[in-house]
């Protein structure tokens, strides 16, 4: 595996593999590890975006496979291709995601199951797929997740149960690939601003109309990579979370009765 000097540039060019890469957090990654001098492999199902990304870099040092990941021979092209073109592969990040803003009541399961493909099962399928490169290089596996599934936000049931699903799995496969010397992190981000709350589902799988409810500060894409990429130098388990979402994630679990109580308030919008 590549190391990295005290500067953060790359002494041997790492091969990084991004989900989600042609927008939001994912061109945020993408962006600062090929200034660090990563190879960088962009994936998303956006062509003509993958293709605007690759110019913008400068068609060096960089690949893009264009790919659905809930497309299971889709993603096994992806993955056949970074085999066969890549050969190698340092650090793979899960970020590709979609969200849903819609009262779990209402909210047609059709829509739930196509958050929890995306979110959850494409990245556990993806992950078998590529693991063999990871456990040769004795890389880095991220996986992007959200406080959403640390505690309960309304208006988000099915993204919060593909969030706390895609967590477990990824804390467990850390214990069963220590041997190995895989390094698995677990992201997980409050509010940001990127696209993902604009493409949000609404209960019937069309755009929500309404606009999403907050707590506390929205960082930015850039920010977060940067996060993401000093907990990956460290090798840490985790990203540090930020001050407010921690205090309501602590609440969840130690008064139950007074986070919902401040939830209604905050969130009360997603509940009509």
């Amino acid at each position: 595996m590549a190391t990295v000097s005290v500067d953060g540039s790359c002494a041997t060019p790492r091969v990084v593999l991004i989900t989600g890469a042609a927008s939001g957090l994912g061109w945020a990654l993408t962006q600062q590890c090929h200034a660090r001098g990563d190879d960088v492999v962009l994936v998303d199902r956006d062509v003509t975006g993958l293709a605007s990304r690759v110019a913008a870099l400068g068609g060096t040092r960089c690949q893009a496979i264009p790919c659905d990941l809930t497309v299971a021979d889709s993603r096994d092209e992806l993955a056949a291709r970074v085999h066969v073109e890549v050969g190698r592969l340092d650090v793979l990040i899960h970020n590709a995601g979609i969200t849903h803003r819609s009262p779990a009541k209402r909210t047609d399961p059709a829509v739930i199951r196509q958050v929890m493909e995306v979110n959850y099962h494409a990245p556990v399928a993806l992950t078998h797929a590529l693991l063999p490169l990871l456990q040769a290089s004795r890389g880095s596996l991220i996986a992007v997740s959200s406080m959403a599934g640390w505690m309960p936000v309304p208006g988000r049931a099915g993204y919060g149960a593909s969030k706390a699903a895609l967590t477990q799995y990824f804390e467990v496969l850390r214990f069963e690939l220590e041997r190995d010397g895989v390094h698995v992190l677990t992201v997980h981000p409050s509010f940001l601003d990127t696209p993902i709350e604009q493409h949000a589902l609404g209960p019937d799988g069309s755009p929500a109309w309404h606009a999403r409810s907050t707590v506390g500060r929205i960082r930015s894409a850039d920010w977060q990579a940067g996060e993401i990429l000093a907990a990956i130098d460290a090798r840490r388990a985790m990203t540090p979370m930020e001050k407010l979402p921690a205090f309501g994630a602590l609440l969840w679990r130690v008064f139950p009765w007074l986070y919902r109580r401040q939830m209604r308030t905050r969130f009360g919008g997603e509940l009509q």
